[in-house]
């Protein structure tokens, strides 16, 4: 583990010295620069996914929870952004502080398709040098591996511990945190559960969402950046999905039973807050 806190120093301090050379701004902060994206690095020439209009309502801190209750919680979905401050939760899913510290924990990856049939236990290290990357336009979603939940909350405690979760609540609800990992290009075809809160930490994640009565038609083995070239320009306006693509500290909620898919369009940490009843409520 030490070899490999090392190998990242290294690269790190590289990439340092390369962008002082090559940014002559002393305005520039070359740190912020490097690692706004905490590591996880995607090349331009792989972004083939991209982000595309919000239709979605977007909200700040000003709104109370009465009135998320009234407008939003079994009604639609809303886009939050500045009501939390994970930075420091941010900084401990940077690529070098994930992998010296969970480098060698076991994950489940999971396919990327609807039903997640598949099901693969690696090392966290090992995804992350040899099995994370951009999505090939024509592999399955049911060939493609996915870090997203199903792992020992145990082991990842102190990790999830450090995330504030969003200010806003469902009476009679308990929250469950669920991480995730995906390249560029990644994310889950169509699927509904119960209702919950969606935050990006690293990248971007556009997000499609139907109501429960408006079943959008797509192949559940088929990846969402299939259906994003494919399917998505026919729609007629009517089908037209609410969507919206977020950012690093932006947050989504998505109501009961609401149809949602996701495409990241870059290498992207991210984590959910699944809301379930709790059974004494």
């Amino acid at each position: 583990m030490a070899a490999t806190r090392s190998f990242f120093l290294w690269i790190e301090a590289f990439f340092v010295l390369f962008v002082q050379l090559c940014v002559k701004s002393e305005d520039v902060d070359v740190h912020k620069l490097l690692y706004s994206n905490g590591g996880w690095y995607t090349d331009t020439e792989n972004l083939i996914a991209q982000p595309g209009p919000c239709n979605i309502d977007v909200r700040d801190e000003s709104l109370t929870q009465r009135d998320f209750l009234q407008k939003y919680a079994e009604k639609a979905p809303v886009i939050f952004r500045s009501v939390t401050d994970n930075s420091n939760f941010r900084k401990l899913c940077s690529k070098s502080s994930l992998v010296e510290n969970y480098g060698s924990k076991e994950v489940i990856l999971s396919s990327a398709n609807t039903y997640s049939y598949t099901k693969v236990p690696v090392s966290f290290q090992h995804y992350v040098e040899e099995i994370l990357r951009p999505q090939d336009a024509n592999t399955l979603g049911n060939e493609t591996l996915y870090l997203f939940g199903d792992q020992n909350y145990t082991e990842w405690e102190p990790l999830l511990d450090h995330y504030v979760q969003p200010p806003y609540y469902l009476p009679g609800h308990t929250g469950a945190l669920s991480f995730g990992l995906a390249g560029a290009g990644t994310g889950v075809p169509f699927h509904f559960h119960g209702p919950g809160f969606g935050e990006v930490i690293y990248g971007r994640k556009r997000w499609f969402l139907y109501p429960p009565d408006q079943q959008p038609a797509f192949n559940p083995n088929r990846t969402t950046l299939q259906w994003v070239m494919e399917k998505y320009p026919q729609l007629e306006e009517s089908e037209k999905p609410y969507e919206c693509t977020i950012g690093p500290g932006e947050i989504i909620y998505f109501p009961d039973r609401w149809w949602h898919g996701t495409l990241n369009i870059d290498t992207s940490v991210f984590i959910s807050t699944f809301l379930a009843m709790t059974p004494w409520a």
